[in-house]
């Protein structure tokens, strides 16, 4: 939880706590007294989430956690804008508890073969543990990268609940109506064309309401990566057609705009990761000025960060690194994913298991293929854990 707690937490850094450790609850809540068993013990468990987690503020991740079933009032850290869109909109709350779930698979994925692999627990199923972390903001590329994907999959999350007919507020996009053409020629509007300009509005009101509650260098950084996040699924949008004539021969179509797989957009954001610019505040305070005068300015479609990485070599609570010690390692690799990269010049152990495999595979008439279970040998090598006394210096 420490490697991706300690950024997630960085977007309530800035909001005061309340000054009861525990929320309050809403009048609402006590008709879990009278909803049946299953009603009393989700009531508790959520009782039981309040009451254990410490005072600290939290951010709007913990509709992921709660899922459909979110109750407002009792989500810490949401600021009043927030709190009262959540209580409007109890769908798209829904929506992006979805959302959250599916950036995060997206992260853990852009960095799986990395020191920092955007992990969580594993023994939390969300991104939310008990433990939230609170401590001094920091504004890495991991950060910048992490504020960007959340905000595409809200508004990813948002647009595709919108086509499903999942959200009471919109539905298609009502603008792709009539007669168009493209490259290919005239075509007519149809089927149901995703509502991305709602996505991206209504995550725009939602995220961005706790930035613009304070004015500070890491606020700033946080809208633009926000708004880079936003404006990346728009980037993939396609046309898809469908052909009208005799044998299929496309002498009419009707098209509608559509959203790419969501990895068409990590995979950009990952590159703009790669590519992201250490920036300063300017003087006025109102944006951004290079840090290195070497290099180019930022961009609208660029993510920005403030402070340098750690190396994530070692856990280190304050640095939000949870180390490589474990991590499995690639041997033959000499790229990220490579033993002597990941374990950071400590070595790997390796270890000799057996897997089960398909093998001899024949097809059989009519129509399958059939296969034998095979038994192999795979060595698997895994990053050493620190001396004692070198992790003790980095705690």
């Amino acid at each position: 939880m420490l490697g991706l707690n300690r950024i997630l937490s960085l977007r309530a850094s800035r909001i005061r706590s309340s000054s009861s450790p525990v929320a309050k609850l809403s009048p609402r809540s006590s008709s879990c007294q009278n909803s049946g068993a299953s009603s009393r013990i989700y009531c508790a468990c959520l009782l039981l989430l309040l009451l254990v987690t410490p005072r600290v503020d939290s951010s709007w991740w913990y509709i992921g956690a709660l899922g459909a079933r979110v109750i407002c009032d009792n989500i810490p850290g949401l600021v009043n804008k927030q709190r009262h869109l959540c209580q409007r909109h109890p769908d798209i709350m829904q929506a992006i508890g979805e959302g959250t779930k599916e950036w995060i698979r997206e992260c853990q994925h852009q960095f799986r073969h990395h020191r920092w692999n955007c992990s969580t627990l594993d023994r939390d199923h969300t991104v939310f543990g008990r433990v939230l972390l609170r401590s001094k903001s920091m504004g890495s590329r991991e950060a910048a990268f992490v504020y960007a994907i959340s905000s595409a999959g809200v508004v990813y999350a948002l647009t595709r609940a919108c086509s499903q007919g999942e959200l009471k507020t919109c539905n298609c996009d009502p603008h792709k109506r009539g007669r168009d053409s493209d490259d290919r020629g005239d075509f007519d509007w149809g089927g149901c064309s995703d509502n991305i300009n709602y996505g991206i509005k209504f995550a725009k009101a939602f995220i961005d309401a706790k930035e613009r509650t304070v004015r500070d260098a890491r606020a700033l950084m946080n809208l633009h990566n926000n708004r880079c996040g936003r404006t990346a699924v728009k980037r993939f949008m396609k046309l898809e057609c469908k052909c009208h004539g005799v044998s299929g021969s496309c002498t009419l179509r009707t098209c509608w705009m559509a959203m790419s797989d969501f990895r068409k957009t990590g995979d950009y954001l990952r590159r703009k990761y790669n590519g992201a610019i250490e920036v300063t505040m300017n003087q006025d305070g109102t944006g951004f000025a290079v840090a290195n005068k070497a290099f180019r300015k930022a961009t609208k479609n660029d993510l920005v960060y403030f402070e340098n990485s750690p190396d994530y070599c070692l856990q280190d609570k304050t640095a939000g690194s949870l180390g490589t010690a474990g991590r499995v390692c690639n041997k033959t690799s000499r790229g990220t994913d490579g033993c002597e990269v990941m374990c950071c010049g400590r070595g790997y152990d390796t270890t000799r298991v057996k897997q089960i495999t398909k093998c001899e595979c024949k097809f059989k008439w009519c129509c399958a293929v059939e296969c034998k279970d095979c038994e192999e040998a795979v060595d698997i090598h895994t990053c050493k854990a620190p001396k004692r006394a070198e992790w003790l210096e980095q705690t």
